[in-house]
């Protein structure tokens, strides 16, 4: 009686832990990080949060793409309590196979890489000028490659320092890897080892693409989890794991056996009999399943960890695990069925599962998106499990409810102080390319459950009725264009103009003090893509031109900042500007509202 009393206090005791728990997240709502972006889940890292010993940096940096062809980042300054969202490229193919990657600098820059879907020989890149803030985005730089990418993936290792390791799905489809230099003064960086596949899968027979995730140990080693080919392709589609060791420039398996010397031979990787008994210490998951994978990570003792998901023969059903390796084996534990596809298009991507993310304090917690009925339905939620060191599943725990609309491809932010720095896609999703075939695309926003800090600003918006001599000042004017005299000198001052180029460039443009500053981004859209084929063809259409558009441009102790549509186009580091004698003579356009305010307004006062 006396034990079963003990038991029974337990479970109730047990049962007041789960329900407190349940209840704080319960009451924890999401934030909206963008209203529109999206991200596939192939390059990473997607959002990086930095901060430095010296406390004068304390950031988190988020990237996505809208289905207008906008790369896009949302910078969280922790320190000064703002945030703002900067655009990092306009008309880019809308795709979201091509969201941003970040990697923060020896000099703490912040850089931020992009590339196309597939269809082009080549990789961009963006370099902030001042260290920890991606609102002072320098040039855009195209570093050309011999092999078409996708999903760049980017390191800095302590053992060397000097050089950025990335990794990518290139030659051949397959993993591939470089070193770059370190970005110079002027931004330029080049291939000094590399590129070279790693591995070929499948003796590389056609169509065979392998899909991998990385991770380094910020030391000596990038660990690399990666599929035998697309789970579309294969009804049976293993799971390997090796790691890079920068020092000797060889694959190893898990033990640090070398597998190849990467600059000598690529390493062949097989789904046959013969290939597992010779090397069965690279094969992390060979059942008969459409395996694939999500994540890959390090836990407390070193070890690597991976989420994976197994997906039956006709792609109706996919299995959640949490695959860890404890020293001698893989063990994999099952978390929960997570329905089939989680999109609203029935005949593509049945391999497209919600998605997961494994927590970067502790590997032993998994956070998914799964089916769960509710208030609308059957919805896609996210889901927290934990599972023990031994493999029993400890916690399962839902984190969004009664939402509207699903919630997916969830990420964890490494170094985030947060509770839980969770990001993730909200919304309908109907394809990853934007085409005519399914012009809405990627219909999702970002959301999160860290708190965004929203700074209430003091400045009043003081409207300037008469042409006043103004040392700081905000400028807003939504404008209506003329298709046929898109170009041109929009608006001029005394001291300062701002105009568009012509074709072929449309960029934006700022004439100050005699100098032009021509912007990287193109005055339109992608949505021209709405009107052509499905496919990664590596054509350029041409831009979408704006039929209405709104222009701010503030200034305030020497930083003249332009937004386009509420985003941040160009930073301006310009002393001593003042505004006086604003004119609109040259524009051919109607400009539908202009107003001037004598001070300048903050990113989260233009888009209000």
């Amino acid at each position: 009686m006396k034990s079963k009393k003990i038991i029974l206090k337990s479970i109730l005791s047990l049962a007041l832990t789960l329900v407190s728990t349940f209840t704080s997240f319960a009451q924890t709502q999401p934030n909206t990080i963008t209203e529109e972006g999206a991200w596939c889940w192939f390059a990473d890292p997607r959002a990086v949060s930095y901060k430095n010993n010296s406390g004068t940096i304390d950031a988190t940096y988020i990237g996505y793409i809208d289905v207008h062809g906008n790369i896009k980042a949302t910078q969280i300054n922790h320190l000064n309590n703002t945030t703002n969202e900067v655009l990092v490229r306009s008309y880019f193919q809308p795709d979201d196979h091509n969201n941003p990657t970040f990697l923060v600098l020896p000099d703490e820059r912040v850089m931020i890489f992009y590339s196309r879907h597939t269809d082009e020989a080549c990789f961009y890149y963006r370099v902030s000028k001042k260290p920890g803030d991606i609102t002072s985005l320098g040039k855009e730089v195209r570093l050309e490659t011999k092999n078409n990418t996708t999903y760049p993936s980017p390191f800095i290792l302590s053992d060397d320092p000097e050089h950025i390791y990335l990794c990518w799905r290139g030659i051949n489809w397959h993993p591939t890897i470089a070193r770059l230099t370190i970005p110079d003064e002027k931004d330029n960086v080049k291939f000094d080892w590399g590129p070279y596949q790693m591995v070929k899968s499948l003796s590389g027979r056609g169509g065979v693409r392998p899909y991998a995730k990385y991770v380094s140990n910020g030391k000596d080693k990038i660990y690399m989890a990666y599929t035998a080919t697309h789970p579309d392709n294969n009804s049976t589609n293993y799971i390997y794991f090796n790691y890079f060791d920068v020092n000797s420039k060889s694959l190893k398996n898990i033990n640090g056996k070398m597998l190849s010397k990467v600059s000598d031979n690529t390493f062949d990787v097989d789904m046959s009999q013969e290939y597992k008994n010779n090397y069965p210490l690279t094969i992390v998951d060979d059942s008969n399943k459409r395996n694939w994978l999500w994540e890959v990570d390090i836990d407390q003792k070193g070890f690597p960890v991976i989420a994976t998901v197994r997906i039956n023969e006709d792609k109706s059903s996919h299995n959640y695990y949490h695959t860890k390796w404890n020293g001698k084996a893989w063990q994999q534990v099952f978390l929960t069925n997570a329905g089939g596809h989680f999109h609203q298009s029935p005949n593509i991507e049945k391999c497209y599962s919600g998605g997961m993310a494994i927590d970067k304090e502790n590997s032993n917690i998994m956070y998914v998106s799964k089916p769960v009925k509710g208030k609308y339905g059957e919805v896609y939620e996210l889901v927290k499990y934990q599972v023990s060191d031994t493999g029993e599943v400890m916690l399962e725990e839902q984190l969004t409810f009664d939402s509207e609309k699903g919630n997916s491809r969830p990420f964890m932010i490494k170094n985030n102080t947060s509770k839980l720095s969770l990001l993730w896609m909200y919304g309908d999703y109907y394809d990853w390319i934007v085409s005519k075939t399914r012009p809405e695309g990627y219909a999702t926003g970002i959301r999160t459950f860290i708190e965004i800090p929203y700074k209430q600003s003091k400045t009043k918006k003081k409207l300037v009725k008469k042409n006043k001599t103004l040392k700081a000042f905000t400028i807003t004017m939504e404008l209506q264009m003329d298709d046929e005299n898109y170009d041109g000198e929009i608006l001029n001052s005394k001291y300062f103009s701002y105009g568009i180029a012509k074709n072929p460039s449309m960029k934006p443009y700022l004439k100050i003090n005699g100098k032009k500053y021509i912007s990287t981004n193109i005055f339109g859209s992608s949505d021209v893509w709405k009107q052509k084929n499905r496919s990664t063809s590596g054509d350029w259409y041409t831009p979408s031109k704006f039929d209405k558009v709104q222009i701010t441009i503030t200034y305030n102790k020497g930083r003249l900042i332009t937004y386009i549509n509420g985003l941040i186009d160009q930073v301006i580091t310009v002393n001593s500007l003042t505004l006086k004698d604003l004119v609109f003579q040259n524009f051919k356009g109607k400009v539908v509202g202009c107003k001037v305010y004598k001070k300048a307004w903050s990113q989260q006062m233009i888009k209000n």
